[in-house]
């Protein structure tokens, strides 16, 4: 059953809350990224719904500004797209905590996505809130609006197994929870073969042309289809190639596929604290077509849209055409599609051991039409230029202050106390990072000369741990390698008579995945033991049952010193470097025209960024991927510097502009500056008998820095001239055709171009225009 347009579509995935059009002036940027979507060929958006950002108190909502839920329902109807409304209300989506509020944990009894009637009747009144509001306002497709599909729970298929009976019995209510909410479209589950009807099972992943729907007259339909990967500190910079991404797609309809989604279309930015995890990044770019910026990511971008008019060119045939394959072996082979009016063709070659994995699409069984493999699209180059608002971006001059942390330090002074070590999300409730364990012990004398060498031992899930005794910092330590549970041990001096210990505890995204995941321990969950060593003895002292003080937060956080306005005393003076819990101020002018900006926040450690009082999110540029490169299916290179952050147009004022660093570890603020990022040159290495298009984004091409017919080698920024280009004139003809446009296209002929023989092989374009 499908509603909609047609019966094959293709779906792009925006996060409404922050991943596509957050904070940058809703409805306008909704618009442009609905429109740049609508123009790449794709026929509707889907959408998840954060439980935690739409109810972050229990019982108490918000759908304001940012999180308008309806009115960007409402800009994807008023573009002429469909949409899909994965409700959940778990997302995953390295999101933190899977988009479940903390408060939810902390209820008694509670335990997530199982027959559980705390968490049941919760997930309930959500889901039919959510439903009440779009029903409201006539959304559903069976009102005559554009939703065309809703989505109870998420890949709860993957993780079910540990819950047994229970979880069984959980989807099953699932299903008849959602049935009966009457909104007159189909329901997905998604990753869930055992999906209860008439619940629409649908596949994840990086490839789906093998999934079969348990019905057989439930329709293929894909998703997420990964067009990248997410972010990790301390990770790779993944990347999945233009190529393999076409290929899937292509394969997917080959075999009778009728929905594919891409997951994600427009990448985005996870502002302040929205990033899960543990440890996944602000960026959440995902390599997808439309990035971090909304730019287009090309080729990819225009790559698929290709892909995508050729198929809806072939829609007829391919939802009413009778099937026919032919396997050639060794991986290869045809699939037909063929009615009364004509057949249209795929050939394929999957051989994963061939660099040769493509598939060919001849809409009338004769003429090629798009190859998975043949890119005939540009290749755009972004650059990053320095703020020319300024008269030196380089320099910025800042003030400072420390974080008061005396309370904390030297008096041990919380907000509650509990005899035991509590896991920071049941004190926190997820309102900060950031959580105060302390305690105090007393020594003797004689306690003192029994154990000179002492340590300070603590088992610890914190994500980032800082240990203070007598308000000295006597270290800190990160998990690593995926591990969350770690032995922090330092040397520690302690004296006679009473003493202060003080951790900080801090997270880095909750996680977000998993079975049981919401019992995954945060914070620092212990044993705490003071080590005593001499030459007789050691002597353990265990801290673990002592009265602890708890204080959620920091002081520079709930006094408000990265908003504007703030009154609190700032220092232009002595301006330290690389010193940690440290608050930096600057002001700066936003850069002239619409190019998107961002801050580069390279030489810095780790902490979170203000602009003009909204929270770009956290950045730790100190934890970086090692440089040994890595290989796996989504084919990732290189390594992850995540050091430029995305700060919206709408986030600046006309004239000065606020910027404010909260500093944990220590860093060098002296080399942060203000960028744009726009498309410094566009390429393309493309084979004779096709058009290819330039274009510099709304910009004119200034220049060919490259152009060479025949065989030349090298990419984009590195051409280089093969061997048959004697009669080369390709910069002349292309400076004439194109210099001083914004866009040009070109007919790859030999007829233009003059090229000799090349013994016989197929002749390329390269070319590579400055913008």
């Amino acid at each position: 059953m499908m509603v909609g347009p047609s019966p094959l579509m293709v779906i792009a995935e925006f996060f409404f809350l922050v991943q596509s059009i957050t904070l940058e002036a809703p409805l306008r940027c909704g618009q442009i990224l609905s429109k740049k979507s609508k123009e790449g060929g794709l026929d509707a958006i889907e959408t998840y719904v954060f439980w935690n950002a739409h109810e972050p108190t229990r019982r108490q909502y918000d759908f304001s500004g940012k999180l308008d839920l309806i009115r960007f329902l409402k800009t994807i109807k008023d573009e002429g797209l469909y949409g899909v409304l994965r409700i959940g209300p778990y997302a995953c989506a390295e999101w933190n905590y899977g988009g479940f509020p903390v408060w939810l944990h902390n209820i008694l009894g509670m335990v997530f996505r199982t027959t559980n009637k705390a968490f049941m009747d919760e997930m309930q009144n959500f889901t039919t809130m959510i439903v009440d509001m779009v029903k409201k306002e006539k959304l559903f497709a069976s009102q005559g609006g554009p939703i065309i599909f809703a989505q109870i729970e998420n890949e709860y298929g993957n993780v079910m197994g540990p819950y047994g009976e229970a979880g069984k019995t959980y989807i099953k209510w699932c299903a008849n929870m959602a049935q009966a909410l009457d909104v007159g479209v189909p329901w997905i589950m998604c990753q869930q073969n055992d999906a209860p009807q008439p619940m629409l099972n649908t596949c994840n992943g990086f490839y789906c042309d093998n999934f079969k729907p348990n019905n057989p007259n439930t329709p293929k339909m894909w998703t997420e289809n990964w067009t990248g990967w997410f972010k990790q500190w301390g990770g790779k910079n993944p990347h999945r190639t233009t190529e393999d991404v076409a290929y899937s797609v292509a394969k997917f309809f080959q075999w009778g596929g009728t929905f594919n989604n891409y997951y994600m279309y427009h990448g985005g930015t996870n502002f302040d604290r929205t990033a899960g995890g543990p440890y996944i990044t602000t960026s959440y770019d995902y390599d997808a077509p439309l990035d971090e910026y909304g730019n287009l990511n090309q080729p990819k971008y225009g790559h698929l849209k290709k892909l995508h008019d050729v198929l809806h060119s072939m829609e007829k045939t391919l939802t009413y055409g009778n099937i026919s394959t032919i396997d050639f072996g060794k991986s290869a082979s045809a699939t037909i599609y063929t009615t009364g009016e004509g057949s249209s063709c795929f050939f394929g070659n999957g051989n994963e051991n061939s660099d040769a994995k493509i598939i060919t699409i001849l809409p009338d069984c004769k003429t090629e039409a798009y190859n998975t493999a043949k890119i005939t699209t540009q290749t755009s180059m972004m650059v990053k230029k320095p703020n020319e608002a300024e008269d030196d971006p380089s320099t910025l001059k800042w003030s400072w202050r420390p974080e008061n942390m005396d309370d904390f330090l030297l008096k041990g002074k919380g907000e509650s106390t509990k005899t035991q070590l509590v896991d920071q999300k049941v004190v926190s409730n997820d309102q900060s990072d950031y959580l105060w364990y302390m305690t105090t012990v007393k020594f003797r004398k004689r306690d003192l000369v029994l154990g000179k060498n002492m340590t300070l031992r603590i088992s610890s899930t914190a994500h980032v741990l800082h240990a203070f005794v007598n308000g000295k910092h006597i270290g800190n330590q990160h998990a690593e390698n995926g591990k969350f549970h770690y032995v922090f041990e330092k040397d520690a001096k302690f004296k006679s008579g009473c003493n202060v210990i003080s951790l900080l505890s801090i997270t880095v995204g909750l996680q977000n995945y998993g079975s049981f995941f919401e019992s995954v321990p945060t914070g620092i969950t212990g044993p705490i033991s003071i080590i005593g060593r001499n030459s007789d003895e050691t002597i353990v002292k265990d801290l673990s049952a002592h009265k602890w003080s708890y204080k959620t937060g920091l002081n520079g956080f709930e006094n408000q010193l990265f908003r504007t306005e703030s009154s609190s005393k700032w220092s232009a003076e002595s301006v330290p470097l690389n010193r940690s819990m440290t608050w930096y101020k600057t002001t700066f002018k936003a850069p002239f025209g619409n190019d998107p900006v961002v801050v580069d926040l390279l030489e810095l450690g780790k902490g979170t960024v203000w602009v003009n009082g909204n929270n770009i999110g956290r950045y730790w540029p100190a934890f970086i991927s090692s440089g040994d490169g890595c290989s796996v299916k989504c084919n990732y290179r290189g390594a992850y510097h995540a050091e430029k952050y995305h700060v919206p147009r709408s986030f600046l004022n006309a004239g000065d502009n606020t910027l404010v660093l909260f500093e944990e570890m220590g860093g060098n603020p002296s080399l942060v500056n203000l960028q744009t990022t726009r498309v410094g040159s566009v390429c393309a290495n493309v084979y004779e008998k096709n058009v290819i298009e330039l274009s510099c984004d709304r910009k004119p091409i200034s220049a060919i820095k490259f152009a060479s017919f025949g065989n030349p080698n090298g990419n984009c920024g590195s051409f280089e001239m093969g061997t048959c280009e004697e009669i080369n004139n390709a910069v002349d003809i292309l400076t004439q055709e194109c210099v001083g446009k914004e866009k040009c296209s070109i007919d790859i002929s030999t007829e233009k171009f003059r090229a000799p023989d090349c013994g016989g092989a197929a002749r390329r374009l390269a070319v590579e225009a400055i913008c």
